[in-house]
C-alpha cells in the first residue's frame, strides 16, 4: 500500500474536526526507530510513521510547524505548539526499577502520607544498559519538588543522570487566618489539606500538635505552613510571672517570680525575684522553672 493511499484513507476514516485545538508536546520518547502519529496521539486506529530515527542516532528534531503540516496530511488538524522544534528522543532499553524504588523512598521519607501516582524516569542520552553495581544518588533539596535530577555513581566513579518527575498528593497545613509571631499553633488557626507535590520553597510541615508549634513570624491567611515559618512553642514568655521550685534534699520551696526572658522546655533562663535577686532556672512546664 502506497504512502499516498494510506493518507487517503485516514482522510477518509477521521473526521476532520478531530483533536481539534490540541497542543503538542515540546518532547515526546519513542520505544523502537519509528516515530509514529500514535506516539502523538493516543488510542487511534490506523497508525502510521511520520519519521524514522536515522542509524545510530537517537534524537531527532523536527520544527513543529513541520509536525502539524504531517498530522494535516492525515486528517488531524487543529494542532498547536508552543514549542518551535518538537524533539523525538529514543527510550533506552533498561530496568529503571531500582531507581524508581529510590525515588519512590526518598520522598516517602519526606513525606509519610504521599500518594504516589506515577514516577517517570528518564536518562541524559542514550542508555543500552546499567552496570550491574551502583549507588543512586538523590539531592536532599529534591523532596521540595516533584522534579529533578539524580544520578547513578558506578564501582568506577563514573556518573550517569537521570531526570525525573513525579505526580503525587502530600498533607501540608494552610493558615485559616492572619497570624501573628509568637501564636500558637492549632486547629483553632490552621487547617490541613492534601495537595498535588509542587515546587515549593521549604518543605512543609507534616504534623502539628497542640502545644508544640508556634509561628515564628507573622502568617497570612491562606499560607502553606513550611519548617521555616515555625518554631518550637515557648513554655515561659519573657516578663511574664512563672511559678519557680526549689528542691534542695528534703526541703521544698516554691515562690513566683518574673521571666527575663523567653524559654522552650528545657532551656536555661534568667528570672528576677521580687527583692530584685536574679538566678537561673529550668523551664520544666508552662510558666514553670525549676532552680537545680
Amino acid at each position: 500500500m502506497t504512502q499516498t493511499l494510506l493518507k487517503l484513507i485516514f482522510l477518509l476514516v477521521v473526521p476532520l474536526s478531530l483533536c481539534a485545538q490540541n497542543t503538542l508536546q515540546s518532547t515526546y520518547y519513542i520505544e523502537g526507530k519509528d516515530i509514529n502519529i500514535s506516539n502523538i496521539i493516543k488510542n487511534i486506529k490506523n497508525d502510521a510513521i511520520l519519521y524514522k530515527f536515522q542509524n545510530n542516532r537517537y534524537t531527532k528534531r523536527v520544527k513543529s510547524k513541520d509536525v502539524i503540516k504531517s498530522l494535516n496530511s492525515y486528517g488531524y488538524i487543529d494542532f498547536t505548539s508552543k514549542s518551535r522544534y518538537i524533539k523525538f528522543i529514543k527510550k533506552s532499553p533498561i530496568d529503571l526499577t531500582k531507581i524508581l524504588h529510590s525515588i519512590e523512598e526518598f520522598y516517602s521519607n519526606s513525606y509519610p502520607d504521599i500518594i504516589i501516582d506515577s514516577i517517570v524516569v528518564l536518562p541524559r542520552g542514550y542508555v543500552t544498559s546499567l552496570p550491574k553495581e551502583y549507588l543512586v544518588h538523590i539531592n536532599p533539596k529534591n523532596n521540595l519538588s516533584n522534579k529533578g535530577t539524580v544520578y547513578l555513581k558506578t564501582q568506577d566513579n563514573k556518573k550517569i543522570f537521570f531526570d525525573y518527575k513525579i505526580i503525587a498528593k502530600i498533607n501540608l497545613f494552610v493558615t485559616k487566618q492572619n497570624i501573628q509571631r509568637g501564636n500558637e499553633l492549632s486547629f483553632l488557626n490552621v487547617q490541613k489539606k492534601s495537595a498535588p507535590l509542587d515546587r515549593f520553597r521549604a518543605l512543609p510541615v507534616q504534623e502539628i500538635k497542640k502545644g508544640t508549634f508556634q509561628s515564628k513570624h507573622n502568617l497570612k491567611q491562606g499560607k502553606i505552613i513550611t519548617i521555616r515559618d515555625i518554631e518550637t512553642i515557648n513554655y515561659v514568655k519573657r516578663n511574664t510571672m512563672v511559678s519557680v521550685s526549689l528542691n534542695n534534699n528534703a526541703i521544698a520551696i516554691e515562690f513566683n517570680a518574673k521571666a527575663l526572658q523567653n524559654g522552650k522546655l528545657n532551656d536555661i533562663i534568667t528570672i528576677q525575684k521580687n527583692n530584685g535577686a536574679r538566678m537561673k532556672a529550668v523551664v520544666v512546664g508552662k510558666s514553670k522553672v525549676e532552680i537545680k
